[in-house]
């Protein structure tokens, strides 16, 4: 294929027409982008002064079309922009009708909006509601944990939340079916001390239920564990047919864990050791098992030695 040789007085009128082809385009961009237009933009909208003696569910989705007035640099930079604003709508009027148009609020809406960024309409403009009997309820928190402790360490007493129950508001047919509320997740990890913490409740998912408080305060006694052993004497329980009936041994040695701060006072009074008889009577069996029927609540059995004991009935 043949080259095209240009001299030099030639290729600066190709380059002089091309700058001047670039320069053309980019001032006919700039003219059609500083015209004025109607475009479209998503908003998100946040309710205020809800009703407070009716409970009411949308019909719709809490997003509308709202149409904007605009240069075309801002209808560009509208698309490139995701930033979330949402249009605070007055709900107030929802305490003697059903619904609720967008358009008789465009002047306090456009208030709170850039000059050069007024809305001119929504669709949908209006928005309908459906509602139902509001409830009130106090419902117990449920602490949510994935806490992990050091080594010979663990919870020592009982957790206490404060408040313990939440305020849930809403329609009757959902807060009835309400009986917990969760906590978020209190995680933590390598715990050796007592745990005093504030928690957040999680969040209502329901635009038409509210929850108080938002927050609740979490105290969990930890304790460094140590192993002990006491004898505990043995009962004998339904013996409903025998006056004398004998067990050996009459004690058991159980070893169990507990906390530093609690293991002197830990005594055989904090324990109850039995074997049943109807096992043997009914069942056959030929020696008794020792069950700990109370224990303290912060003690975790080890072993029981011996675990079956030997046993003589006098008929």
């Amino acid at each position: 294929m043949a080259i095209i040789k240009l001299s030099t007085t030639e290729r600066r009128r190709v380059s002089a027409f091309f700058t001047c082809l670039v320069l053309a385009v980019l001032a006919w961009i700039f003219t059609v982008l500083s015209n004025t237009y109607s475009y479209t933009v998503k908003e998100v909208l946040n309710f205020k002064n809800t009703p407070q003696k009716r409970a009411f569910h949308s019909l719709q989705s809490d997003t509308v079309n709202a149409t904007i007035n605009g240069t075309g640099w801002q209808m560009v930079f509208s698309k490139m922009h995701n930033e979330v604003n949402p249009i605070s709508i007055d709900l107030r009027s929802l305490e003697y009708k059903s619904y609720v148009v967008l358009s008789s609020q465009l002047s306090q809406i456009n208030n709170k909006k850039e000059i050069d960024q007024q809305i001119t309409s929504f669709n949908p403009d209006t928005l309908y509601f459906d509602f139902s009997n509001r409830k009130v309820k106090r419902v117990p928190i449920q602490l949510v944990t994935s806490i992990k402790y050091k080594h010979q360490f663990s919870q020592s007493g009982a957790i206490t939340l404060n408040p313990a129950y939440v305020i849930v508001n809403g329609p009757a047919s959902i807060i009835d079916k309400i009986q917990t509320w969760k906590s978020d997740t209190l995680k933590l990890d390598s715990v050796g001390e007592t745990i005093n913490t504030r928690l957040a409740v999680q969040p209502v998912k329901e635009g038409n239920v509210s929850v108080f408080p938002k927050n609740v305060e979490v105290a969990i006694p930890v304790d460094e564990y140590t192993e002990k052993t006491l004898e505990i004497p043995v009962k004998l329980i339904n013996n409903h047919d025998y006056a004398d009936v004998k067990i050996f041994p009459q004690k058991v040695k159980v070893t169990f864990t507990t906390s530093l701060s609690r293991y002197v006072q830990t005594d055989e009074d904090f324990f109850e050791a039995t074997v049943d008889l109807d096992l043997w009577r009914r069942h056959g069996y030929k020696v008794l098992p020792v069950v700990i029927f109370k224990s303290p609540t912060y003690s975790k059995i080890v072993k029981i030695e011996p675990q079956n004991l030997d046993f003589i009935v006098k008929k």
